[in-house]
């Protein structure tokens, strides 16, 4: 089909745009394309038409104008991580910065500019060249403009906020191909949809951000149990991050203990355990006096919770995500870890069949939710703790199985769910983006939609319906 797609457009046109781009087009056939098309999750396999690799906003323009004139469906790629491969798409053209990746930070005023290619790695290590940080993700081939977008949760959320709650101004191409910047002084609604509303308003090309005095080391790590120990660390976790400091951010992780893990003993490589990941964004010493009485509960099977440089620390579930793999997750947002919840997060556990699935549970508070609910488009500062719970395979095999365990377990929270993060949400349909948002910012969002975007020309992300 993408053959026939291409075949609709005059050649002489596809062989113009090929020209003018700094970057490159690619095209069905050529010998880059199978490599260019792919994206993270491997159980998406889509064949554009045409991908537009830019290389900086005036190829971006001609690609948006492009694929306007002709009347193709348009996927952007920023890091490609869209967990469902939004990304790319089959017959129409995939807008790819991946090749715009400069990063330019200002010390003396704190701030640092980002091009949409960006990786959270890369951000990462040049901000921590100047001693500073953005809060943003847990995955380091994470792509900067997508997490942002949707919100940006991540290891030092509590303390530092989500990566909206830092962001300064985005660059922005219209559906129109028309350049403009949204800043809280400039084109204030459009900013107010960039923050949390995800691609629906056209494409980001950079991103300013405010920088955070962090590391160049962290008190931070995982400690594990054996599941069976589940329903009492659980229930002591709850009890201890009642009234912990903001400066500290948890993760519970439920899975199959990974054979390479460093220090694990050997009768529980491959057993279902129960980790809990601290990271204090703090001074050494407080995040250790903190952490404590975690890490003396019920003598954990493997205690890696200590000094370690903020890189290591962002990179730290790398191996858990790589690459090719295929994932699948449903995610909900619940107001607190209740007994029952507790229970089902036991039961679920426990029938974990994949060496790579995992629950991974975010506690939520401390900054988030002090950003007034309606300064941004992100719904759900208030919620206790976002779930996210992944079926994940090497390949196809199993991968099925994996996809109905997640769907039970998701079923089994339904009573509790409150809102959803959206950029943990697959194609799920259009009332599950308005439970991500809540009603009153939906419309507000649709109003938006319809200002910046009427004929729907971005729909191939959690998409927002013009008004």
């Amino acid at each position: 089909m993408a053959a026939n797609e291409q075949s609709s457009i005059d050649q002489l046109a596809l062989d113009e745009f090929g020209s003018t781009l700094r970057g490159e087009l690619v095209r069905p056939g050529d010998d880059s394309y199978d490599e260019r098309r792919r994206v993270w999750n491997a159980s998406i396999d889509r064949y554009p038409a045409l991908i537009a690799r830019c290389a900086g906003v005036a190829d971006v323009i001609e690609a948006v104008r492009f694929a306007r004139t002709h009347q193709l469906l348009v996927a952007v790629r920023g890091g490609g991580h869209s967990y469902p491969g939004y990304g790319v798409c089959d017959d129409g053209m995939v807008i790819d910065l991946s090749l715009m990746r400069g990063i330019r930070v200002d010390p003396e005023a704190r701030t640092v500019r980002a091009q949409a290619g960006v990786l959270l790695g890369e951000l990462d290590r040049e901000t921590q060249a100047f001693g500073c940080a953005v809060p943003a993700g847990f995955i380091s081939h994470t792509g900067m403009a997508g997490l942002t977008l949707g919100g940006g949760i991540g290891f030092t959320m509590r303390k530092l906020g989500l990566t909206i709650d830092n962001l300064l101004s985005v660059d922005l191409i219209t559906a129109e191909g028309e350049f403009v910047k949204a800043s809280a002084q400039e084109n204030a609604d459009l900013f107010w949809g960039l923050r949390g509303g995800g691609g629906n308003f056209g494409i980001a090309t950079e991103f300013e951000f405010r920088l955070n005095p962090l590391g160049p080391v962290i008190y931070a790590g995982p400690i594990f149990w054996p599941l069976d120990e589940a329903p009492r660390v659980l229930r002591f976790y709850r009890d201890w991050i009642a009234d912990c400091p903001d400066e500290l951010t948890t993760l519970v992780t439920e899975r199959r203990a990974p054979a390479t893990l460093a220090g694990l003993p050997p009768d529980l490589v491959g057993q279902h355990v129960i980790a809990i990941t601290s990271i204090y964004a703090g001074s050494i010493d407080e995040g250790e006096k903190v952490v404590r009485p975690l890490k003396g509960f019920d003598s954990p099977a493997l205690d890696r919770c200590a000094p370690m440089p903020y890189l290591t620390l962002q990179q730290l579930f790398n191996a858990s995500f790589p690459p090719g793999w295929w994932y699948y997750f449903r995610s909900c947002d619940v107001a607190e870890l209740n007994d029952d919840i507790i229970d089902v997060m036991v039961q679920y556990g426990e029938q974990i069949e994949s060496p790579i699935t995992a629950l991974g549970v975010w506690q939520g508070g401390g900054a988030v939710s002090r950003v007034g609910e309606g300064e941004t488009a992100f719904n759900g500062r208030s919620a206790g703790h976002t779930f996210n719970i992944g079926g994940n395979t090497t390949s196809v095999e199993g991968f099925e199985e994996e996809r109905a365990w997640v769907h039970r377990f998701w079923t089994a929270l339904q009573p509790y769910h409150t809102s959803v993060y959206v950029n943990f949400l697959m194609d799920e349909g259009h009332e599950r983006i308005q439970q991500a948002y809540g009603t009153e910012k939906y419309q507000r969002l649709r109003a938006l939609k319809q200002k910046y975007d009427p004929s729907n020309f971005f729909r191939r992300n959690q998409n927002i319906l013009p008004a």
